[in-house]
């Protein structure tokens, strides 16, 4: 059975709003001092100008213990409404500072069960592969 349809209203508002995901050819750490929450060979990279580009790790890559789930949500009319969790070992510096999308629009599903860090927050660090 199909799963109902979840369009984005914002991009039935703004048709010519452009998101891009696409894989990042290379390995993605991150760190909090020298605690690893991430480490990933399967990120994404989400564009969407004029916001600087995020990084989306897989959450099999993310270690789960470290973080604890918040009440904070937001909501993207684009990307759909997100949830935070934040880092234990960061103090009140780490405080929200992992995103995701658990259930995003339709055109963003590729985002799903990903999580994305606040580059402020947290260390991220790229390195081309």
């Amino acid at each position: 059975m199909d799963k109902p349809a979840n369009p984005a209203p914002g991009f039935q508002r703004n048709p010519d709003k452009v998101i891009t995901v696409e894989p990042y050819r290379g390995r993605v750490t991150v760190r909090a001092g020298d605690t690893v929450i991430a480490r990933s060979t399967r990120a994404k990279v989400l564009s969407e100008p004029p916001y600087p580009a995020a990084f989306y790790i897989p959450f099999d890559d993310i270690d789960f213990s470290k973080l604890s789930g918040t009440e904070h949500s937001t909501h993207c009319p684009y990307k759909g409404d997100a949830s935070y969790w934040s880092v234990q070992s960061a103090g009140e510096a780490g405080t929200n500072a992992m995103w995701a999308y658990e259930r995003p629009f339709d055109e963003m599903a590729e985002i799903r069960n990903h999580g994305a860090f606040y580059t402020n927050k947290v260390t991220v660090e790229a390195t081309p592969g």
